[in-house]
């Protein structure tokens, strides 16, 4: 199978399940679901970037290892124990790598990519907020550093 192809069926399959559990109620009572119905359109997004050619290199490495992290069984918040709650880590390494892709490419290429209903740019700013003043500072850091 294709690489491609398996990004678009794992892209479906969190869409399908971030989608039955939003309509559960243990979804409807979660604070960030939001937030995590966006896991797959920044999944997409991070594999339409790594094939991006105005993407730079160093930049593709944050990709590829953002991506590695989602598909990932073995993470901090493991999906496997608390269902689609995992996915709020892989969320957050998903935006600190988007946010430093805008810093470093014209924005519209991000933004020719991104297929979710809000606005990538203000979506990466709300999610890195909520996960620094969640974790606080000094772990967000540790967070961050993952990716340099």
């Amino acid at each position: 199978m294709e690489k491609r192809e398996q990004n678009i069926d794992f892209y479906q399959k969190i869409r399908k399940k971030l989608v039955n559990w939003y309509d559960s109620p243990e979804g409807k009572k979660f604070k960030f679901t939001e937030f995590l119905l966006a896991a797959p359109d920044l999944f997409y997004l991070l594999c339409k970037l790594s094939f991006d050619p105005h993407v730079p290199s160093k930049e593709k490495a944050k990709i590829a290892a953002a991506i590695a992290y989602f598909v990932s069984p073995v993470d901090m918040i493991p999906e496997i124990i608390l269902g689609p709650i995992g996915y709020s880590d892989d969320i957050v390494v998903a935006a600190y790598a988007l946010n430093s892709i805008i810093n470093h490419v014209d924005k519209s290429i991000v933004e020719k990519h991104w297929v979710g209903n809000q606005d990538i740019l203000v979506l990466i700013q709300e999610i890195l907020k909520i996960a620094t003043d969640l974790v606080g500072m000094k772990k967000f850091d540790k967070i961050k550093n993952l990716l340099k």
